[in-house]
């Protein structure tokens, strides 16, 4: 009402009475998006709604109209976001509003020309949460105007696209779990449009819509925030969600997240990524591991920094903005699958066989990790040929303390954690790891912990050897960790770990 508009965090930019519809202050195409989609015009007929206030309705119908008539479909002057399918399926709801509340050409003739494009197949996204929010907005439109082809389009491309997204699992195929939340909060949104227009709600929409918060619950860390893999920064708290029974799940999407206990910011949880190649909202993170113990966060990822191409954005993609192992001398083959191949599961203790081929070579993972208030993480990473590296991106709240003989040191205030590290085979001390902190050139130590931001935070960069044991030890600065022959023995505040390393696997 007085002319200002503030999104995505960002500082408001004053538009005025006669709004300028190519303005992008930030030269940022989140920004220009939402400022095309007419959501904020859209409150304000929704506010009239609650309020009544009729100044509400009239500014809300000028700001519309405006658009209208000055952004016509592939115009001359008309900005190219402005019909983009993410923008029309989100601008079309608003429209529908107001059409509750004001009978006109322009408004019609615009409704018209929406839902033309909606049902057009070359603009619609299958198996993509953009494609969901077409068939809301289409479904919309149909009800709206009494259209039944409309309507039955939208329902069906809605249960097809959901299907195709939403796994038998309730896993978002999109590799972002901050995306699983979006669908699912779009696809209740979806059920209660369906319900409002006398449609019966498809019984496979209604049970995928079920399915997913077990998977929501299960990539939460026990500190509330979910765990950030793909496009999700480490700042998304989920609501309230049903959880699983079981505390270690493992997804055929690609996730196995397992913790300690339920219930507790002081249990142990880690995350593991597989599977399908990188797509949608996915990184080059295959064989990459979390790992929060203890209250913290010690291994974490890169995060999300926003959808603006450039190289720092480029970066977080790709592998060495993440925990995985890096085979030297070796080119990424982008979007290489990876298979799950061995894993055995108890209840204090967990381990995990992982392989591709995304250097070229058999690159092999596997992860060990116990829990029992004795915590570790183990970790063995080896190539069929040549030497691998791997790199472990830290929390920004751990500082590194000691970088000798082989062990990292990080504390936070007086708690502290170690990180070991011996070449195989031959069990010997690693020598030369270097942290990385806040490199410009190339991009190295950094997180992104929510939109637009960066923080410099410490990463441990191995040397390259013919195989890489890594153990971390949360809880202290000098407990001993062995190796010898294929037993290691890692000493915990609360008593001894010991384990088997057998071929490529862990035990």
């Amino acid at each position: 009402m007085n002319g200002e508009l503030g999104f995505l965090d960002l500082d408001t930019v004053r538009i005025g009475d006669r709004v300028d519809w190519k303005l992008d202050p930030y030269k940022n195409r989140s920004w220009v998006m939402v400022f095309q989609s007419l959501r904020w015009a859209g409150r304000l007929v929704a506010d009239y709604e609650t309020t009544g206030k009729d100044a509400y309705l009239a500014r809300g119908t000028a700001v519309i109209r405006d658009w209208v008539e000055k952004n016509p479909y592939r115009g001359r002057n008309t900005p190219k976001l402005a019909w983009a399918e993410h923008t029309v399926s989100l601008r079309t709801p608003v429209l529908v509003c107001l059409s509750k509340h004001l009978s006109a050409k322009w408004l019609t003739d615009s409704l018209n020309a929406h839902a033309r494009f909606l049902n057009d197949n070359s603009h619609y996204k299958w198996g993509h949460n953009h494609g969901l929010d077409a068939d809301i907005a289409l479904l919309g439109v149909g009800c709206r105007m009494g259209n039944a082809a409309w309507r039955s389009k939208a329902l069906s491309r809605m249960t097809t696209t959901t299907k195709m997204d939403v796994d038998s699992q309730g896993v978002l195929r999109e590799q972002s779990p901050r995306y699983a939340i979006y669908f699912h909060e779009r696809l209740k949104v979806a059920m209660d449009r369906i319900r409002e227009c006398g449609q019966q709600v498809p019984a496979e929409l209604a049970r995928r819509f079920g399915l997913m918060p077990e998977h929501i619950s299960a990539a939460t860390m026990p500190n509330g925030y979910l765990v950030p893999i793909g496009d999700g920064a480490a700042d998304v708290q989920p609501s309230a969600y049903a959880r699983p029974d079981s505390k270690v799940q493992i997804y055929k999407a690609g996730y196995v997240f397992g913790r300690s206990a339920w219930d507790s910011k002081d249990a142990s949880y880690y995350s593991i990524r597989y599977g399908p190649g990188m797509k949608f909202h996915g990184h080059e993170d295959h064989l990459g591991v979390t790992y929060y113990a203890q209250g913290r966060a010690i291994l974490t990822e890169a995060g999300f920094h926003s959808y603006e191409p450039s190289p720092y954005r480029d970066w977080t993609l790709s592998p060495q903005a993440h925990n995985v192992p890096i085979p030297q001398g070796r080119k990424l083959r982008p979007s290489t699958p990876s298979s799950l191949t061995k894993k055995t599961v108890t209840d204090d203790r967990q381990s995990y066989t992982l392989t591709d081929k995304a250097y070229g070579v058999g690159r092999t993972r596997a992860v060990l990790v116990n829990h029992d208030r004795k915590d570790v993480m183990a970790v063995l990473d080896t190539v069929s040929s040549g030497k691998v590296a791997n790199l472990w991106h830290l929390d920004p709240k751990l500082a590194v303390t000691e970088n000798s003989g082989g062990r990292v040191v990080v504390k936070d205030n007086d708690w502290r954690a170690s990180v070991v590290q011996f070449s195989l085979p031959g069990c010997k001390p690693v020598k030369g790891q270097k942290i990385v902190t806040g490199r410009p050139k190339p991009f190295q130590g950094w997180i992104s912990q929510t939109y637009m931001q960066r923080t410099a935070a410490p990463v441990i960069v191995s040397p390259a050897a013919k195989a890489l044991l890594t153990v971390v030890v949360p809880g202290t600065a000098d407990g001993p960790v062995t190796c010898s022959g294929s037993t290691v023995i890692a000493h915990t505040p609360n008593g001894p770990v010991s384990f088997k390393i057998s071929g490529k696997n862990l035990a």
